[in-house]
Order: structure tokens, then C-alpha cells, then sequence
């Protein structure tokens, strides 16, 4: 029978991955190239956008709203990460997790409902493009920006401050950031685990599956436009989508797998390398995918290479 001392905590013990010094070194050599490759390619992706005056449109608009998030959403957790790896007593305070838990938690659904905007661009580009400049003019897409944010805080955030955690001894979270999956195994009512549980699942499903259906929907249509078109601008349409798809699959895929495909009493170590993922491997990939797929991108990225020896 698994005993619990009922005295709340106000400190907790991130385990991490492992306890062995040379596992964790190398863990934090990997990570903390990972970390500065994410730094340098998003700072580097903003950085191109903004040099070039033909990327000043709003698809880069939103991929430099997309690159600040994913800054966001590294920082927020892989510094402690790359701290708690070299330390023997991995403490953080009870207030200071459940900050990083609902930053977290603001910087992905905010990532979410981007991307559905992002394919609402898309699709408006594509399907509507003589009414491309006044549907997506730029006082409409700060507009779209500012409520993704406010949307995404009023809808993230604030329902969690109705979800109050009592969390007891023992204080060990086996996870390197504050999830609020791995946070409800150390609940001191165990009854209400399986009622938090519910919620989180309800609240999972409002969050990530509509701009989901929404950006699924736009695709459809899409596709649908494209597939009327000639072959030659049809590839050109498809190519200015590939990016934004492959991004959507790896996201909303891993917050599936997290959220829907596991539970309090789940496997804690599936969860906290699952959140690897999305938590430290998405934000490094994410200007990666654009940047690769992008033709406009890399040919800035050249001039700028060039540039000193012209």
C-alpha cells in the first residue's frame, strides 16, 4: 500500500532523468547545444524577416510571432534543466513551479491557436488572394495577434487558478519541469486525482482540438483550391504550406500523445520523455523546418553570409 505523509509541501524535488554524473554531463553537453541552437536559429529567423523587405508580409509576421513563442517556451524550462543536471539537490520552490507549470501552459495553447492562424493566412493567400491585402492587412493581423495571447490566457490560465493542487509528501516530481500530470501523483486526496484528471482531459480537448479541426478544415479547402489550378503555380501553393504542416503534425501529434494518451497513474517516465519534445526539440526545430523549406528565407540567409566581402 502506498503510504503518504499528509503534510503539504511548499518545496519540490525535480528528479530529472538520472543521478549518475557522467549520464548527466552528457545530458547537459546535448542540451545545452540544443538550447543554443534554438537561441541562434529563432533570434536568427526573426533577424532575417526583419533585414529583408520582401519577407515583410504577415505568413513571416506570424512566423516571427511563432519564433518568439518557441524562445519562450525553451527558456521556460531548459535553463533549470541545464541547472538541476549538474546539482545534486534539485529544489524548486512550490510557487515557482506552478508559475513555470502555467507559463507552460500558456506558451503552448498560445502556439496552438497561432498556428490555426497561421493556416487561416494560408488559406486566405491561396484560396482568396485578390482579397489577400485587405483581409490580412496589418491592422488586422496585430489585431489577431493581441487576441491569440489574451484568448489563450483567458482560456489557459485562468481556469487553472480554479484547479488548486494540495500536494503532499513525498515531494519528489519524477520529471524535469513542473507538468501538471506529474504534480497530481504527489495529490494528497487521491479521490480527486481522478476528478482533476477529467477536467485536465476536458480542458485538453477544448484547447487542442479545435484549432485543430479548424486548421484541418483549412486545409481541406486548400487543397481543394489548389487540386483547380495549373500544375506549375500549384507547386509553388503546396510548397508555401509544407512548413506550416509538418510543424502543425509534430505539435499538436506530441500534445495528443501527452494529454490524451496517458494519466496521473500513466507511465511518469513516458510523460517526462515525451515532454522532451515538445518542450526542447520542437523550439529548435521549428525555424529549421521554415528555414529549409523556405526559398526567400535561405536566399537572405546567403546574401547575409556574403555581405561583409561584397
Amino acid at each position: 500500500m502506498n503510504m503518504r505523509n499528509n503534510t503539504t509541501v511548499t518545496e519540490l524535488i525535480l528528479l530529472g532523468f538520472s543521478n549518475n554524473l557522467k549520464i548527466n554531463i552528457c545530458l547537459f553537453l546535448l542540451f545545452s547545444l540544443i538550447y543554443l541552437i534554438t537561441i541562434f536559429g529563432n533570434v536568427l529567423l526573426t533577424y532575417v524577416v526583419f533585414i529583408n523587405p520582401h519577407l515583410r508580409t504577415p505568413m513571416y509576421f506570424f512566423l516571427v510571432n511563432l519564433s518568439f513563442i518557441d524562445l519562450c517556451n525553451s527558456s521556460s524550462a531548459v535553463p533549470k534543466l541545464l541547472i538541476d543536471l549538474l546539482s545534486t539537490y534539485r529544489n524548486i520552490s512550490l510557487s515557482a513551479c506552478l508559475i513555470q507549470f502555467k507559463i507552460i501552459l500558456l506558451i503552448g495553447t498560445t502556439e496552438c491557436n497561432l498556428l490555426a492562424i497561421m493556416a487561416y493566412d494560408r488559406y486566405v493567400a491561396i484560396c482568396h488572394p485578390l482579397h489577400y491585402p485587405v483581409v490580412m492587412r496589418w491592422s488586422v493581423c496585430y489585431r489577431l495577434t493581441v487576441f491569440v495571447w489574451l484568448f489563450s490566457f483567458m482560456t489557459a490560465v485562468m481556469p487553472s487558478f480554479a484547479l488548486p493542487l494540495l500536494l503532499c509528501y513525498p515531494n519528489q516530481v519524477n520529471h524535469f519541469i513542473c507538468e501538471i500530470l506529474a504534480l497530481l501523483r504527489l495529490s494528497c486526496d487521491n479521490d480527486d486525482v481522478r476528478v482533476k484528471e477529467i477536467v485536465i482531459f476536458c480542458f485538453s480537448l477544448m484547447t487542442l482540438f479545435p484549432p485543430l479541426v479548424f486548421i484541418i478544415t483549412t486545409y481541406i479547402c486548400i487543397i481543394r483550391s489548389v487540386l483547380k489550378i495549373q500544375s506549375a503555380r500549384r507547386t509553388k501553393a503546396f510548397s508555401t504550406c509544407t512548413s506550416h504542416i509538418t510543424v502543425v503534425v509534430m505539435y499538436f501529434g506530441t500534445g495528443i500523445v501527452t494529454y490524451f494518451g496517458q494519466s496521473a497513474k500513466g507511465s511518469a517516465n513516458r510523460d517526462k520523455y515525451t515532454s522532451i519534445f515538445y518542450v526542447v526539440i520542437a523550439p529548435m526545430l521549428n525555424p529549421l523546418i521554415y528555414s529549409l523549406n523556405n526559398t526567400e528565407v535561405r536566399r537572405t540567409k546567403v546574401a547575409f553570409k556574403k555581405f561583409p566581402w561584397q
